[in-house]
């Protein structure tokens, strides 16, 4: 599975991972692959959930928010992929984006009825009638070929590689995405994809846009107070049926967003350098976390909060025994696109419940 962007643990671009992965996480994403469609693919709202006593649920839309300015493309123009080659796209009449992060950047320019085709991570409500070209993540090429792209955008864990060659040897213009893995990444994305469909100003419109409003949620989260020191908050990548219980560390990809939500990432803190590693009593108690924040559907794959405390650890830590979980739709939580300000929002909304929602 790939974290993302997209699903990341995830696939980011929820969910996948964008990045390198351990060989830990490979092999626990390959006994998951079976889970993604039901795990990954749900059509859950994109908010957040706190899934503790007197939980609420953000009732939020699945939905994009394309811009209101109308794009002007102007092709051909030429890129360079992540991978190093360099592509010439002449039209972008018909788009097939590899990722749910890149269809959602796509949509959000304004493109969304030149998209032909989606990546299973792709849960939004106005990609929902499109044709599914991959298999779990795995990118079928006939599946793509069949739909006549124009272009094609991919990130550097669309996968498999022999899939990604047979679409360029059929000639199709494809671009590779790096990943992002930080909110500092939000704004290149969001260039790399508007430059590649010819509307460069459609991109600093939306970058424009998405950074004032991350901004302004970032100026909502509440400062500690005398003497109290910022919520130790441990990321979790659950999916029980295939009995994956990973702890996320520094390049999980979710520190970026607690420190901006004013938290501190308790496995990055713990000394967990890596992406994810397997949760063990030792590992939770290092951490000791004072919240858990989870995916819903992973969430949802353990049985709720309850079968979430069986794990072995989770209960003794500061934020089992308070039962202090917080919860993010699969389809967003690390895309790390035009929608973050909504996960950045409701997440600080979890972590600081009585100093207000940011709205």
């Amino acid at each position: 599975m790939r974290f993302s962007q997209d699903f990341a643990p995830p696939g980011r671009d929820t969910g996948q991972p964008r990045r390198g992965r351990t060989g830990l996480l490979t092999a626990a994403m390959s006994l998951a692959t079976a889970l993604l469609l039901t795990g990954c693919g749900g059509t859950g709202t994109p908010g957040a959930r706190t899934a503790g006593a007197g939980a609420t649920t953000a009732a939020e839309a699945d939905r994009i928010e394309p811009l209101t300015t109308v794009p002007a493309t102007k092709l051909p123009v030429t890129v360079e992929s992540a991978d190093g080659k360099r592509t010439t796209i002449t039209s972008a009449d018909r788009i097939v984006p590899l990722t749910g992060g890149l269809s959602e950047i796509v949509f959000t320019l304004g493109l969304g009825k030149q998209v032909v085709a989606r990546d299973i991570t792709a849960t939004f409500e106005q990609a929902a009638e499109l044709p599914v070209v991959t298999r779990a993540h795995d990118v079928s090429a006939e599946s793509v070929l069949s739909l006549r792209p124009t272009v094609v955008l991919a990130d550097t864990t669309t996968g498999p590689a022999e899939a990604i060659e047979q679409i360029r040897d059929a000639g199709i213009p494809l671009v590779v995405v790096a990943p992002a893995v930080e909110l500092a990444d939000v704004g290149r994305r969001i260039d790399t994809v508007a430059a590649a469909l010819g509307v460069p100003k459609s991109g600093s419109e939306l970058k424009q846009r998405t950074q004032d409003r991350i901004d302004a949620v970032r100026t909502s989260v509440p400062a500690p107070a005398d003497g109290e020191r910022k919520p130790r908050v441990a990321f979790l990548y659950l999916r029980g049926s295939a009995s994956v219980y990973l702890l996320g560390g520094r390049e999980s990809g979710a520190s970026s967003l607690l420190e901006a939500a004013g938290a501190v990432d308790a496995g990055k803190a713990s000394g967990l350098k890596k992406d994810f590693t397997a949760i063990t009593s030792e590992a939770l108690a290092k951490a000791a976390p004072d919240a858990i924040l989870v995916m819903s559907k992973g969430l949802e794959s353990v049985g709720g909060v309850d079968g979430l405390m069986k794990i072995p650890g989770i209960a003794e830590t500061p934020a089992g025994m308070d039962r202090r979980i917080l919860s993010i739709d699969d389809g967003v939580l690390l895309n790390y696109g035009p929608r973050t300000d909504r996960v950045l929002s409701e997440l600080v909304a979890q972590l600081h419940p009585k100093d207000g929602a940011a709205k």
